[in-house]
């Protein structure tokens, strides 16, 4: 459902409208809040992905360079100790971090994304958290490529490095997100497994998925294919959601609209909003399930506040650490 409206007498919701779609501009702006979070596996122990039984990140690998003589300041570590004992002087390994790692961000505008109760539909927040997370990557040297995918069809962008590719993702976001304001009478929940199985094909190994969406349309396929991804790569579910969808409000008779089709509810009804906060449970439950069995942290970003500063909280470091390292996360 993408809109309500109050009928006559009804109690409207204390909250401003939803803002309802993003343009190429806000997206680019964003560039400059992309910093205080990270998708790397070392993360500070707040982070929803600090610690092994959250994430099974792997992070970037290490290549081989050289051995060399130890020099003072050189890390101990590095010492190694088979090829000091046979050369008879300390020698070190030294290794340098692959910086080519690609990046593919599944970006969810369907119309079961056309919705929101306050600050932005979830569509917004969606291509808002996409922007974000590929300037972020950029910004580290990766390459970021995308799946958009709408009731329509998909669009795939392979992996590019610079900022170059992200503004290329981001008017294809920007194009998606434009379109839900044309009716439709197609429901892709489909889509989402096609989005999945596109991006088996992208990236056969050592990359990361962010499949940023409302996970509508989730069934047994979406478990195999996730399981695919993650025998290779790692995934990282960014879940979109509005406050408005976990608990009916008590707003009396009002009309639900999905664009082509209306319903009239009167949500005053205890029994009601019961039954759809239990429903609403229950599929937060299976999606937490998923995410236990195959290791797949999850960042629930709600639509009623700024992305930027959800992701700070729930993968970034706190500003004290950041003041005390002189460096940005």
């Amino acid at each position: 459902m993408a809109l309500m409206r109050e009928k006559p007498g009804a109690t409207p919701p204390s909250a401003p409208s939803a803002r309802a779609f993003v343009t190429l501009d806000e997206l680019l702006r964003l560039k400059h809040r992309a910093s205080g979070f990270s998708f790397l596996p070392r993360q500070p122990v707040h982070s929803l992905l600090a610690g092994r039984h959250t994430s099974r990140l792997r992070g970037r690998g290490l290549n081989f360079e050289e051995l060399r003589h130890y020099f003072e300041g050189d890390d101990t570590r590095t010492i190694d100790w088979l090829a000091t004992a046979r050369l008879g002087s300390p020698h070190v390994r030294v290794y340098s971090e692959e910086r080519d790692r690609p990046v593919i961000l599944l970006v969810d505008q369907r119309s079961t994304m056309f919705f929101g109760s306050r600050r932005a539909m979830k569509s917004v927040a969606a291509a808002e958290a996409a922007a974000l997370a590929a300037w972020r990557v950029s910004s580290l040297g990766d390459r970021v490529g995308a799946v958009v995918f709408t009731d329509d069809g998909i669009v795939s962008i392979k992996p590019q490095a610079r900022d170059r590719g992200v503004v290329r993702i981001l008017s294809e976001i920007t194009k998606a997100n434009a379109a839900l304001a044309r009716p439709t009478t197609v429901y892709g929940d489909e889509r989402l497994n096609e989005a999945l199985a596109t991006a088996c094909r992208m990236v056969a190994h050592d990359g990361l998925v962010c499949l940023i969406s409302d996970a509508a349309g989730e069934d047994d396929e979406t478990q195999h294919l996730i399981t695919k991804l993650t025998a290779h790569n790692d995934v990282l579910a960014i879940f979109i959601h509005d406050p408005l969808e976990q608990e009916l409000p008590d707003i009396g008779r009002a009309t639900f609209s999905s664009g082509t089709a209306e319903i009239e509810v009167d949500a005053s009804g205890v029994s009601l909003r019961q039954r759809f906060a239990e429903d609403r449970q229950r599929w937060r439950e299976r999606l937490a399930g998923l995410s236990r069995k195959r290791a797949i942290p999850v960042l629930p970003i709600s639509t009623d506040r700024d992305v930027a500063d959800q992701y700070r909280e729930l993968i970034g470091r706190r500003q004290t650490q950041r003041l005390a390292s002189g460096r940005h996360a």
